[in-house]
């Protein structure tokens, strides 16, 4: 296991704990498109093969849960934020991306936090396509902030100038989650 930094409340454990808010959305890559749209002056939407013709990066990130379990060393594959950044031009008063999952899900990132070079939307997980369980086809992946920052079955990313809270935020999680400040509730 692990022996380097740990955020405060957090202990390492060997392999990510999969959690969901409804059943594991079936997916169709023939069929799969992402969504890019909001205060951007390119809206997009990608296939599968458009996405795969962007630039893919290797991230290797530690993994921080709220509830206080994290990995180390996760190594991801795909796109890097600062691709999609430069394909649809966000607007410049954009302070907040919303991540919308397949199953209804959403969270808020700060702008500055996806834009931070290791923030990916991760096709692969540790050489492998990334498990149903934790989010295939598409995962957005924002290694500075607590896992639930990280939407699983991505299939739009849209971008705004004010801040609009997620499914977790609307309960109440913190709207920033930064795991070495402990951000875990407002």
């Amino acid at each position: 296991m692990a022996s380097g930094p740990l955020p405060p409340g957090q202990r390492w454990v060997a392999a990510p704990i999969p959690f969901d808010i409804g059943p594991v959305p079936e997916a169709d890559l023939s069929r799969f498109r992402l969504r890019l749209f909001g205060a951007v002056e390119r809206p997009r939407e990608l296939s599968w093969d458009e996405l795969l013709a962007l630039p893919q990066v290797e991230v290797w990130a530690d993994f921080h849960c709220v509830t206080g379990w994290s990995v180390p060393d996760v190594l991801w594959e795909g796109v890097p934020a600062g691709a999609i950044v430069d394909l649809v031009r966000p607007r410049p008063e954009v302070g907040w991306v919303v991540a919308h999952g397949r199953e209804g899900y959403t969270t808020n990132v700060p702008y500055a936090h996806f834009l931070h070079p290791g923030t990916l939307l991760a096709r692969r997980m540790n050489g492998a396509p990334l498990p149903p369980e934790h989010g295939y086809p598409l995962r957005l992946v924002v290694p500075s902030l607590y896992a639930w920052k990280s939407a699983k079955y991505l299939q739009a990313l849209e971008f705004l100038p004010a801040l609009r809270r997620g499914y977790w935020e609307e309960r109440g999680y913190h709207d920033v989650g930064d795991p070495w400040r402990e951000e875990r509730y407002r």
